[in-house]
């Protein structure tokens, strides 16, 4: 009677969820979702669009260029959704922002528009930084609505054609060695996720 190998099936989770993503990436209504999450992600929604991005793009990477035109084109239009959330609305939001853990980044935010103004969206735009937080904080102060659009298309433009630039050129040879360490990366994602948990939970 064979002996059911738990542990190997356990580490073979990852490799498992990063074949499927790859499938559904390459679904013919792919595209849709990615515009989807982009346009979610830049005003409220948590997961960033680079991470279908990426796998839309090593399903098909002769694609990545027009994947990469949809998520900045969404996110964008997702990034105006913020502005006005915060033009708008913020005199709601606030005392919910401030009595969040995202308070302190969120005066921070202020205080580099007030510095930096059009800078700030840029960096901001194609940084990992909670881009959702710099679009209704610019609402919120009323920033000129061309120079802010002109940040975002800029910013986000060259991270999501950087992203499919190297997955159209290098996407295979990618995918291979992607495919063959992803188990090992999923686990150690999950031993910085806890070990960064408990870091914030017993030092801040």
């Amino acid at each position: 009677m064979a002996v059911p190998m738990c542990g190997v099936g356990s580490v073979k989770l990852f490799s498992y969820l990063y074949d499927k993503t790859l499938l559904w990436s390459a679904h013919r209504h792919a595209p849709y979702y990615l515009a989807g999450v982009s346009l979610a992600e830049s005003s409220f929604f948590p997961i960033p669009p680079d991470v279908m991005l990426i796998s839309m793009g090593l399903a098909v990477p002769t694609r990545s260029w027009r994947y990469a035109f949809i998520a900045t084109l969404f996110s964008v239009l997702g990034g105006l959704l913020g502005y006005v959330i915060g033009c708008y609305g913020m005199y709601l939001l606030q005392p919910l922002l401030l009595s969040s853990s995202y308070a302190s980044s969120y005066l921070q935010v202020m205080h580099w528009f007030e510095d930096s103004g059009v800078w700030v969206v840029i960096v901001a735009s194609f940084t990992p930084l909670p881009y959702k937080l710099f679009t209704i904080t610019a609402g919120a102060m009323h920033m000129a609505l061309l120079p802010f659009v002109v940040g975002s298309i800029i910013g986000r433009g060259l991270r999501f054609f950087m992203v499919s630039g190297l997955l159209f050129y290098f996407g295979k040879r990618l995918h291979g060695q992607l495919r063959r360490y992803i188990d090992l990366i999923g686990m150690v994602m999950i031993i910085l996720l806890v070990v960064g948990y408990a870091f914030m939970h017993w030092c801040v």
